[in-house]
């Protein structure tokens, strides 16, 4: 498994964010620190993180067409420094691997929080993913920061951003 593909897994796991200072402080009803759960979140900021939830279970479950289902044809995904343009780029590349490796994994999401402003909204995670890769074990620290927009059928994923870091002893 790549560098490049173990970030993403790490992201997709689902997990994490620190916040976004700036998103929060402009919108007042916003959470700064909120439970690792679309519950803790109220109103459209808690439908957002359903849809997020949802797109993490469908990679777990290796349905990767509900996965996109929940992207906008024109989302964009920021990975370790790299770029998918599309849905459609992220579907024909990585989306199939992640889901394999993400069956196995172990992940947990140990902070949310995000908000809402008329059709847009963020969802920031932090956690962290356990699994196996290459026969090597993987133990990272995650971040994640997916933006949506509304749509007529629901919140769409319209941003991705992860991130990761190895895991020290004392996580």
């Amino acid at each position: 498994m790549t560098q490049r593909l173990r970030f993403l897994a790490a992201g997709l796991a689902a997990i994490a964010f620190n916040a976004l200072p700036a998103l929060a402080s402009a919108h007042p009803d916003a959470p700064h620190a909120a439970e690792a759960s679309a519950s803790a979140l109220t109103g459209a900021a808690a439908e957002a993180a359903q849809v997020v939830d949802a797109f993490h279970a469908a990679l777990k479950a290796g349905d990767a067409a509900k996965a996109a289902s929940l992207m906008a044809d024109t989302a964009v995904i920021y990975e370790a420094g790299g770029v998918e343009r599309s849905k459609a780029d992220y579907a024909s590349g990585h989306l199939a691997r992640d889901a394999a490796f993400l069956k196995t994994a172990s992940a947990t999401v140990e902070r949310r929080t995000g908000g809402a402003h008329v059709d847009l909204a963020w969802v920031a995670s932090e956690g962290r993913l356990k699994g196996m890769a290459d026969g090597k074990a993987i133990d990272r620290i995650t971040t994640e920061t997916m933006i949506l927009t509304r749509t007529p059928q629901g919140w769409r994923i319209t941003h991705a951003h992860w991130s990761s870091r190895a895991a020290s002893a004392a996580h």
